[in-house]
């Protein structure tokens, strides 16, 4: 931890911190703190703004960076908090190639993994030759999904000057779709809560206003057909939104009377991309609906994320997957910093924006993704 250079240098920054707040804040308590928001040596001053927060942080922020300090604002109860952090976040380049070979990477496993899994484990050149169109289909439709979604937080965090990662396609070849996804890394802090939330908004939206077309498009060239009566399938479960859908094309609530929908791969596709957005809309740490719910709910949020964990452990009878969803948000994901600014409030429209992604994630979220029906007879 950096310490303060000498008592002296620590007052004369003082001196200057409670000059630089004059008419902008009412100080009521002023001292040193040896650990701020990050764990660097800091300034707090605690009373209240005597105008707007928002423009108080924009006149402050250039003085304060050129001073070398973070500046955070924060709320206890019914007091402001002005915080001078020592030091600044660096920002290293973003790596050019990576992105580039792992995409590579991620289209050949996904290639694979749709025909070994959805095709034939028999894997040889006829069999490829005859099915790799609908394996284009399939890897083509998901990662155009994928992608949509990470560059709506890439040009959303661009907009608010947030810097940001460019977007990583992650391979992983005979999982259920050959690809843990996509992932982008915020570098830096969002100013506000309002950043924070249209930037966590910004990737499921993105992602769903492709998803949904595609599985629609899917849908219609899939057809409903009886299920095996002897079993050795693996069925895809059901959103709400999901079985709407299905209902709405094909008439009936399926699967029901032994039929169900057989997946067009592009359907497959689309399914994949609706799970995804659920995933990412789990109000937890620095997953989209971490962000949502961080911006929503401030800083109590965290008892969200605790919340989350204990459904996901119930929800782990059901699926086993989620009781590994809960154990890596307790590890990585209980403690989330919040915006520079965490003292402006979302405005009404951008409340409504927050509570509809959350139901969003009702109508979208799958109690059981997959269901393997084993051939009958074998346990």
């Amino acid at each position: 931890m950096e310490a303060w250079p000498s008592q002296v240098s620590a007052l004369d920054e003082l001196s200057w911190a409670r000059l630089l707040l004059e008419g902008v804040f009412a100080i009521e308590e002023m001292g040193l703190l040896p650990k701020g928001i990050v764990g660097a040596p800091s300034i707090q001053a605690k009373g209240y703004f005597l105008g707007d927060p928002e423009r108080a942080y924009a006149s402050l922020l250039p003085a304060v960076r050129a001073r070398g300090y973070t500046l955070w604002f924060r709320r206890r109860g019914d007091k402001a908090l002005v915080i001078l952090e020592r030091g600044l976040v660096r920002l290293t380049p973003n790596n050019l190639w990576l992105p580039w070979v792992l995409g590579v990477l991620t289209i050949f496993s996904m290639l694979f993994t749709y025909i070994v899994l959805y095709i034939s484990p028999e894997l040889n050149w006829e069999i490829i030759r005859e099915n790799i169109d609908q394996a284009w289909l399939f890897t083509l439709s998901l990662l155009g999904i994928l992608i949509t979604h990470e560059l709506g937080h890439y040009f959303t965090a661009k907009h608010f000057g947030v810097a940001t990662s460019l977007p990583y396609l992650i391979p992983f070849p005979l999982s259920a779709f050959g690809t843990m996804g996509a992932v982008i890394r915020m570098k830096d802090i969002p100013p506000t809560r309002r950043a924070m939330l249209f930037i966590g908004a910004a990737g499921p939206l993105c992602g769903l206003a492709v998803a949904l077309p595609v599985l629609i498009t899917g849908l219609s060239f899939s057809s409903v057909e009886s299920l095996p009566p002897y079993g050795g399938y693996v069925q895809e479960g059901n959103s709400i939104l999901y079985a709407f859908l299905k209902f709405l094309i094909f008439g009936k609530w399926l699967p029901s009377g032994g039929e169900d929908v057989f997946l067009h791969p592009m359907a497959l596709a689309g399914w994949a991309g609706l799970l995804v957005t659920a995933f990412n809309l789990i109000p937890a740490g620095q997953l989209d609906g971490g962000h949502v719910a961080r911006s929503l709910f401030g800083e109590r949020a965290s008892r969200v994320t605790w919340g989350v964990i204990l459904v996901l452990t119930l929800l782990g009878v059901v699926w086993k997957g989620w009781l590994l969803w809960a154990v890596l948000i307790f590890f990585f994901a209980r403690r989330q910093i919040g915006p520079l600014n965490d003292v402006s409030p979302l405005r009404k429209g951008e409340k409504i924006l927050a509570i509809a992604l959350l139901i969003l994630l009702i109508l979208l979220f799958v109690p059981l993704p997959m269901k393997v029906v084993p051939p009958q007879g074998i346990l």
